[in-house]
């Protein structure tokens, strides 16, 4: 079994069934699969070689989703960029992945342009765009000259399927390098974490170039035949309307999406009763922020709260819909083919309730980082991937993020955990999103310091957050500063970036 094989079966099984609705046209599992094949069957008689990189910069489009099918079907690794990077970033995930094949959009012509004469390893050039540049080949046009059969080439679960670079906060990014069979094995996971149903109608809004809108969003839409709604910007009002039209039954986003959504000044006009599911990952959605969605999808039961990464493709654990008010901060289980251990700095297990360093393992764990020997050895070592996340686990065994390792702070002698704070904050009700870092302090050696985006209209100073913090938590660990921002800055997957914070505050 293979990827690409999910397409195959999904089109043979419901032809007409719509796959995919992007703007303003449905493409059938039949159109979908036929496109894909084409790809393939293009990359292949441009001499695409079992194992090879084929590099993509595209917006969420039915162009992503061909390419990305349509290169597991040759045998090809699919390498996307996430197309909010630099130019130099580009070039350099160009270079670092070996790519021969190179997929863009009309968009990033100027992009493209600006860099093309330092970039030394592609030889193809496939534009989207009505009207390539130079010798570029037309996408278009390669697809029509292109038969539609499946290709005949002997693809397993060991194979190679994506290479998806992290975000690269801390450094250069790195290339995790996903088998076929990670891809599969976490399609068991997250169907049975999050109950998935076949023919559901899911919003696509997060980036997929990123492997929870990839694997968990769309794949997993592939695999139980349903149609994704690929959204390729993000706008709230627009988001609603579609929910309406379309019947949407499935939403999922990281938490900044939500709030967004929930910020929206006539959210009660929109017909939202067709959604079934809501689902959210990445960072913290707070308790406030979850009854409100309680009250915006009056027909369903709870979120579904997803914790994973990169290297685990992505999913780790997940909090189902009737545990989501029950245990407050947690993000579930392991799912029922990883284990999870919570260890010390010498991997040992911790007693429950303890605070130590996620680590896991299962079938759904990368092959390891791309040219990257030594950050593979220390991810994986002693074959557990060692997340980097502050954890505990309670007595049935629920996982409670508490921060990451690199975040803690430490204070006088003391460990603070920003999230245990951050968890606090949100729970104030004018402010809207929170993160604390920890500032360098010449008594103590750091100190705390807030960074608090306020709702809309709300005011509030810094004093009065320090006092909020004081009556709740350990004196040591209320802030000793507090900054006011319009917005928190966020990687492309809704994560905080704190290195921006600590670097620019």
């Amino acid at each position: 079994m293979n990827v690409g094989q999910i397409l195959t079966l999904a089109a043979n099984k419901f032809p007409e069934r719509a796959a995919l609705l992007f703007e303003d046209k449905k493409h059938t599992f039949k159109e979908f699969n036929q496109r894909s094949n084409q790809f393939a069957q293009s990359l292949l008689r441009l001499g695409l070689q079992k194992g090879e990189k084929v590099a993509v910069l595209l917006y969420n489009s039915n162009h992503f989703v061909e390419t990305y099918l349509g290169t597991a079907k040759a045998g090809g690794v699919f390498t996307p960029i996430n197309f909010r990077l630099a130019a130099e970033e580009v070039l350099y995930i160009l270079d670092h992945s070996d790519a021969r094949f190179f997929v863009y959009g009309e968009d990033f012509i100027p992009l493209v342009q600006s860099i093309r004469s330092r970039i030394a390893k592609i030889e193809y050039y496939l534009s989207t765009g009505k009207d390539p540049c130079g010798r570029d080949l037309h996408y278009e046009t390669l697809l029509a000259e292109s038969g539609n059969d499946e290709p005949n080439i002997l693809v397993s679960e060991e194979d190679e399927c994506q290479l998806m670079y992290t975000s690269g906060t801390t450094g250069k990014p790195k290339g995790a390098v996903i088998t076929h069979g990670n891809v599969l094995w976490n399609l068991f996971n997250t169907i049975i974490g999050r109950e998935e149903k076949e023919g559901e109608v899911s919003l696509v809004i997060g980036p997929l170039y990123h492997t929870a809108a990839l694997n968990n969003h769309f794949t997993l839409r592939v695999a139980l035949p349903g149609t994704s709604i690929l959204i390729k910007t993000f706008d709230p009002g627009q988001i609603m309307e579609i929910i309406a039209r379309e019947q949407a039954t499935v939403i999922s986003g990281a938490p900044a999406v939500f709030h967004l959504l929930l910020a929206l000044p006539d959210i009660e006009k929109y017909d939202t009763r067709s959604i079934t599911k809501c689902t959210t990952g990445a960072s913290i959605l707070p308790d406030e922020s979850k009854a409100r969605l309680l009250k915006l999808f009056p027909n369903i039961k709870g979120i579904y709260d997803v914790y994973g990464c990169t290297e685990a493709s992505p999913s780790v654990t997940i909090l189902k819909a009737e545990d989501s008010l029950r245990k407050r901060e947690s993000v579930g289980p392991p799912l029922p083919f990883v284990q999870v251990k919570v260890v010390d700095e010498k991997d040992r297990e911790v007693p429950v309730g303890e605070v130590g360093e996620l680590i896991c393992q299962g079938p759904n764990v990368m092959k390891g980082y791309y040219k990257d020997a030594q950050a593979t050895r220390e991810a994986l070592k002693g074959g557990w991937l060692h997340t980097g996340d502050l954890a505990r686990l309670d007595e049935e065994g629920f996982v409670y993020i508490v921060d990451r390792k690199k975040d803690m702070i430490i204070s006088g002698g003391e460990n603070i955990y920003p999230r245990e704070i951050e968890e606090v904050l949100y729970r104030h009700p004018k402010i809207q999103e929170a993160a604390v870092i920890g500032a360098p302090d010449p008594l103590w050696g750091e100190s705390v310091k807030a960074f608090v985006v306020l709702k809309e209209g709300a005011a509030m100073s810094a004093e009065e957050v320090v006092e909020y913090c004081k009556s709740l938590l350990a004196s040591y660990k209320k802030p000793k500063s507090v900054e006011f921002l319009a917005a928190l800055p966020r990687n492309p997957s809704g994560k905080v970036l704190k290195t921006l914070l600590r670097d620019e505050h």
